[in-house]
C-alpha cells in the first residue's frame, strides 16, 4: 500500500480543519459577540453529547472484578498527577505561544490551538480511523471525522481566531503517526484490522471511555468560553497521561485480579 493511501484520511481531515477555520475567520469576525458565544455554547452541547456517548463504553469493560469506570477514575487521577508533574498543560501553551509569535497570531491564538488540538485528536475515531486507514487504505472513518472537525473548526475559529487552524499540525502528526504505525504492528496488538473487532477490543473501549470523560472537560471549557469565564477552565492537557495509564492498569488487573 502506498504512503498516500495510508495518509489519505489524515490529509482529508487536515484540509477540512483548514477550510473550516478559513470559513470561521471570514464569517465569524462579522458576527456579533453574542452570536459567537452562542455558537460556542451550541458546540459545547453537541460535544458533551458525543463525550458522554464515548464514556458509556466504560460499562463494557472490566479488569477482573474492577468495573471500567473505576479503572478510568484511577487512570484519570494518576494521569492528572503525572500531567501536572510534567507540566503538560504549560507545555501545550508554550507551543501555542511559539506558533503565535512565529506567525503573529492574535491574543487568543494559544487558547484556540490547545482547545482545537485536544478536541480533534482525542476520541475513538482518531484511533480506529487511523488503524483502519493505515492497514486497509480505507479512509471512511476519517472522512466522517473530517466532517465533524470542519464544522467545529468553523465555530471555534470565529471565537478564537487562526490558532484553531494550526491544530491541523497536531492532526497531521498524531493521526498520520497512528496510520503509519498501524501498517507495522497495530494488527497484532489489537487483534486485526476489522473495525468491528477494534470497536469491541477492551483496550480500545477503555481509551474511548477515558477520552470521552476528557472531552467532557473540553466541553465544559467551551461552555465557559461562551459564558465569558475562561479563567475557570479544566486543565485538560494535564489529563492526557490517563490515556496511557488506564490501559496499563487494565492489563495489570486482567492478569492478576
Amino acid at each position: 500500500m502506498s504512503l498516500l493511501s495510508q495518509l489519505s484520511g489524515t490529509l482529508i481531515n487536515v484540509a477540512a480543519v483548514l477550510a473550516g477555520t478559513l470559513a470561521g475567520l471570514l464569517v465569524g469576525g462579522r458576527l456579533p459577540e453574542r452570536t459567537q458565544r452562542t455558537l460556542l455554547q451550541t458546540l459545547s452541547l453537541v460535544t458533551v453529547y458525543i463525550a458522554l456517548d464515548m464514556a458509556g463504553s466504560l460499562n463494557r469493560v472490566s479488569g477482573g472484578s474492577v468495573p471500567g469506570v473505576i479503572i478510568a477514575l484511577i487512570g484519570l487521577a494518576a494521569g492528572a498527577i503525572v500531567g501536572e508533574a510534567l507540566k503538560i498543560e504549560e507545555g501545550l501553551e508554550r507551543l501555542g505561544e511559539v506558533l503565535r509569535r512565529r506567525f503573529r497570531g492574535g491574543g487568543r491564538f494559544t487558547e484556540g490551538f490547545v482547545a482545537a488540538s485536544l478536541l480533534f485528536c482525542i476520541g475513538p475515531l482518531t484511533i480506529i480511523g487511523g488503524i483502519q486507514n493505515g492497514l486497509t487504505g480505507d479512509s471512511s472513518g476519517y472522512v466522517l471525522k473530517s466532517t465533524l472537525d470542519g464544522i467545529a473548526a468553523l465555530a471555534l475559529s470565529g471565537a478564537y481566531g487562526i490558532g484553531v487552524g494550526f491544530s491541523a499540525l497536531t492532526i497531521l502528526v498524531i493521526q498520520g503517526g497512528i496510520s503509519l504505525a498501524a501498517g507495522g504492528f497495530a494488527a497484532g496488538l489489537l487483534g486485526g484490522a476489522d473495525p468491528a473487532i477494534l470497536k469491541t477490543n477492551p483496550y480500545v473501549l477503555l481509551v474511548t471511555g477515558v477520552g470521552g470523560l476528557t472531552i467532557v472537560g473540553i466541553s465544559w471549557n467551551l461552555m465557559l468560553a461562551g459564558l465569558g469565564f475562561e479563567d475557570r477552565r479544566v486543565r485538560v492537557g494535564s489529563l492526557l497521561p490517563a490515556l496511557l495509564i488506564a490501559p496499563a492498569l487494565l492489563w495489570f488487573l486482567s492478569r492478576f485480579f
